[in-house]
């Protein structure tokens, strides 16, 4: 999928979201393309997804009571203190929508996760 594909398969996404989520999941696209200009937005998994190189950096969806950020096993993993008060997964975390997004530490995340793909790809070169 291309990045003007994808993008409007992203634009879509989002508008047919809980009306809910919506604002939160533009500022959560608007962080992710501020610390990933190069990143290519696609759909993976049925949600938002943003690649370097062919190679997932993060996902992210709304539902109706939370807003979803999956960096992976290892993105979580680096931020464990941190995400501890909110609901997780394995590679996931959950934002609640009564709560104030934090956006910082999304930043921070997703700064994490573009070097470890960006250190990935440099290995494989």
């Amino acid at each position: 999928m291309d990045t003007t594909e994808g993008t409007a398969a992203i634009d879509e996404y989002i508008a047919q979201a809980p009306s809910r989520a919506r604002a939160d999941l533009a500022r959560v696209r608007a962080i992710i393309r501020a610390v990933i200009p190069e990143a290519v937005e696609t759909m993976s998994y049925g949600i938002p997804t943003f690649d370097i190189a062919g190679k997932h950096v993060v996902h992210f969806g709304g539902f109706a009571r939370h807003v979803g950020l999956y960096p992976t096993p290892s993105g979580m993993d680096a931020f464990q203190e941190e995400l501890a008060p909110y609901v997780r997964g394995k590679g996931s975390v959950r934002f609640g929508l009564d709560e104030p997004l934090p956006a910082d530490l999304i930043r921070r995340i997703v700064e994490y996760r573009a070097e470890e793909v960006r250190a990935e790809i440099d290995r494989q070169r």
